[in-house]
């Protein structure tokens, strides 16, 4: 009973329903990724590679002919056997132009050589493939202490460019008033520390349910801004550079 519990809540993690609004600290987060990735999903198609993969939340939202998991080598991401292939943190283990997509979601800002990253990104996609990617704008510093980057809409726009990425959607996700209710709720997920693991999830869940309902209600007041939201989300088109083009 206990396990079924656990897996059901699980389930709120990245794709939030109607009991993540009550028990998922980041439900305005995860929600607005979850709708913008799904809006875009049509982009993604063919074979495709997830780099960061963790868990491959998204992986349901795709049409693909083969969904290949990607993760950096190390003992714990071994152990979920979730991933497909592991690498050494600069070198993908694959031969060029092998995938019609590329997914990032969430782990740029975890990468503190973003060129060369990029570069394996492109060297593996085929000639016009896709990228998704996403990646915070305004976010606490997580997975400390790998936590490297925060990239702005123009930052990303010209770094995707400089590696020869052509722009073809660009989403600010969470641009409206709930914004600083995730961002309270963020606070309280980390600051709420009680001795009962069991306790502390009650606690959480009710100051949860609390700032959630507070921030449907305000966000009917107040408008929308560009200039300040959550999270970037990107579908980009390699193009050919002109080294590429005289070959």
């Amino acid at each position: 009973m206990f396990e079924k519990l656990k897996y059901i809540i699980k389930k709120q993690d990245f794709s939030p329903g109607v009991l993540g609004f009550f028990i998922n600290p980041f439900y305005f987060a995860r929600k607005a990724l979850a709708d913008n990735i799904k809006k875009l999903s049509p982009e993604i198609r063919g074979r495709v590679l997830d780099v960061g993969c963790g868990n491959k939340p998204y992986q349901g939202m795709f049409m693909y002919t083969e969904y290949i998991g990607l993760e950096i080598e190390s003992d714990e991401n071994r152990k979920k056997k979730v991933a497909d292939f592991f690498y050494d943190g600069k070198r993908f283990p694959f031969k060029d132009s092998e995938f019609d997509s590329v997914i990032i979601n969430q782990v740029l800002e975890h990468v503190f050589n973003p060129d060369e990253f990029l570069d394996e990104i492109r060297r593996v996609l085929k000639p016009n493939g896709k990228l998704l990617l996403t990646v915070p704008f305004v976010w606490d510093e997580h997975e400390q202490p790998y936590d490297y980057a925060r990239y702005s809409s123009f930052g990303l726009k010209f770094l995707l460019e400089k590696h020869n990425f052509k722009i073809l959607h660009q989403i600010k996700s969470l641009n409206n008033f709930r914004f600083f209710f995730q961002l309270l709720n963020a606070y309280f997920f980390k600051k709420v520390n009680l001795h009962s693991k069991y306790l502390n999830f009650i606690v959480i869940s009710i100051l949860t349910s609390i700032i959630n309902l507070s921030g449907i209600c305000l966000s009917i007041f107040f408008p929308s801004n560009n200039d300040l939201y959550l999270d970037n989300i990107v579908v980009a088109q390699k193009q050919s550079s002109k080294e590429e083009l005289l070959t």
